[in-house]
């Protein structure tokens, strides 16, 4: 199967939202075809919708499994699909390489809790870590520290939640 045969994953991007407007952005690594460059291996959580699954509880549940952040208040989900092809990729077989990228929709949280909430180390539900430390950054960066091939979308997300990060 050829790229240009191949379809788009649905998948869901979470903005997690502090009290003070900031983004919980966590640091990646390379996972099959999501190549990470050097010096932009930071991401907003994101992950896969299980079959008929509502934007929203798919959004709550990858933030669980990738950060075990369960206190969060919904701010706003965006209507369109965007979405964002994946790098040349000749490596071992991977749950991803059925696809030649990603169409997500996106949703924004505000996180209430404390955190100490949030522990990136030790995922939930059994689930492999998908971050390896974690921080808050004002949105509007986030399109600089992502790989280049999801820059367009972060730039997307970004003026879109644009209102959420004001605290």
């Amino acid at each position: 199967m050829t790229i240009e045969t191949k379809g788009y994953r649905p998948n869901v991007g979470i903005a997690l939202f502090n009290a003070q407007g900031l983004v919980l952005i966590g640091r990646t690594e390379s996972s099959g075809p999501e190549i990470v460059e050097p010096d932009h291996d930071w991401q907003m959580p994101q992950g896969g919708i299980d079959g008929t699954e509502d934007i929203v509880a798919a959004a709550r549940r990858e933030v669980w499994e990738e950060t075990n952040a369960r206190s969060l208040d919904l701010l706003g989900t965006t209507d369109d699909w965007w979405h964002y092809d994946f790098p040349p990729y000749d490596g071992p077989p991977h749950k991803l390489t059925p696809f030649r990228g990603q169409r997500q929709r996106w949703v924004a949280f505000r996180f209430t809790g404390d955190d100490s909430e949030i522990d990136v180390a030790h995922p939930a539900g059994g689930q492999p870590q998908e971050f390896f430390s974690w921080r808050w950054e004002r949105l509007e960066r986030t399109p600089d520290l992502v790989v280049s091939y999801k820059r367009t979308v972060y730039r997307s997300v970004a003026e879109v939640f644009r209102p959420f990060a004001a605290a």
